[in-house]
């Protein structure tokens, strides 16, 4: 995908964001107050990706918590997903986390959620744990996933072969 751009979060975004977590998440997804509030979260990064035509095709939001980065939210609308737009995503989320000197990314995500889990491992991300029926709609556990320090050697030199490789697919 050409003509990205990452944006920080406004609450004027807020309407295309919903739309995309409404669909991204049908049965359990949070509400606009949720997202407004984390916009004057002190502690907290919300980003969205938009297209050549300025639409918001993907978001993601993390808390930073001393050299800890926790991702809150993240979503592709189902329209864009296989097109690389989540790999561009997690790129952003990772060059942020360095801008902010965070060490570790960690994350909680559905067990059944295999492409999100797919895309995290691919990353870096290692599954540390479980959350027991951690997901209210229907009560399904989620893994809870953790990198390596990202200033670790082996994890830029991964995080540089996938940018690389993106890079590549998009010109």
């Amino acid at each position: 995908m050409e003509d990205l751009k990452i944006e920080k979060i406004k609450k004027i975004n807020l309407k295309e964001i919903m739309e995309i977590e409404k669909k991204a998440y049908p049965n359990h997804h949070w509400s606009e107050e949720s997202f407004e509030n984390e916009l004057s979260n002190k502690l907290a990064t919300y980003c969205c990706v938009k297209n050549g035509t300025k639409k918001i095709i993907g978001f993601y939001g993390f808390w930073q918590i001393l050299e800890e980065a926790h991702i809150t939210t993240f979503a592709t609308h189902p329209d864009y997903r296989r097109n690389g737009v989540a790999t561009y995503l997690m790129l952003n989320l990772i060059k942020k986390c360095y801008k902010k000197m965070i060490k570790y990314i960690t994350l909680e995500v559905r067990t059944s959620n295999v492409p999100a889990i797919s895309l995290y491992e691919k990353f870096g991300f290692s599954t540390i744990g479980m959350r027991k029926k951690y997901y209210q709609d229907n009560n399904e556990d989620a893994l809870i996933m953790f990198t390596e320090n990202i200033w670790y050697d082996k994890f830029k030199t991964n995080y540089k072969k996938i940018k690389e490789e993106y890079n590549r697919k998009i010109k």
